[in-house]
C-alpha cells in the first residue's frame, strides 16, 4: 500500500510520508523546516503544514487574507501583532491570527518550537509575505 490512498470520500496521508523544505529565507530569520500536509482540492481552500523553527528562528511580518490558526506542539515561541505586544505561546496554545492583520511568530531565544498551521487561501493565496523581524523588535 502507498503513503497515501484515497477514495472518492476520503484521502489518507501516512504520516512521515511528507518531506520538509527548508524556509525560504526572503520569508524567515533562521532555520526553519516546512512539511506541507495538505491543500485541499477546489472548492476547499484549506491548507495545513508543520512548522519546526530553530532557536531564534521566525517569520518575516506577514498577514493571512482569511485569517490563520495555530497549534504549537513543542517548544516555546512567541508572537506578536503589528501594535500589539509579544506573546509567550507553549504546546497546547491555540493562536488565532486575524484576516489582514500583519504579524510574526517563532520561536524564541533559548527554545526551539513547533507548531501545526492550518489556513485557507483567497484566489489561491494564503499568505503576504513583508519585511523581516528586526532583531530589535524580535528580542524587544
Amino acid at each position: 500500500m502507498s503513503d497515501s490512498a484515497q477514495t472518492n470520500d476520503m484521502q489518507v496521508i501516512k504520516s512521515g510520508s511528507q518531506d520538509p523544505i527548508a524556509g525560504p529565507a526572503e520569508c524567515f530569520t533562521g532555520k526553519v523546516q516546512i512539511s506541507t500536509l495538505f491543500n485541499a482540492p477546489a472548492p476547499a481552500r484549506v491548507g495545513v503544514a508543520v512548522v519546526e523553527f530553530s532557536k531564534g528562528a521566525r517569520t518575516n511580518w506577514h498577514s493571512h487574507p482569511l485569517g490563520q490558526v495555530l497549534l504549537v506542539t513543542e517548544g516555546q515561541g512567541w508572537t506578536q501583532c503589528e501594535g500589539g505586544e509579544k506573546t509567550v505561546i507553549n504546546p497546547g496554545d491555540l493562536i488565532w491570527c486575524n484576516c489582514g492583520k500583519r504579524h510574526w511568530h517563532g520561536a524564541t531565544a533559548e527554545s526551539a518550537m513547533k507548531h501545526v498551521a492550518v489556513q485557507e487561501a483567497l484566489d489561491g493565496k494564503p499568505v503576504d509575505w513583508f519585511e523581516a523581524v528586526s532583531d530589535e523588535d524580535y528580542l524587544a
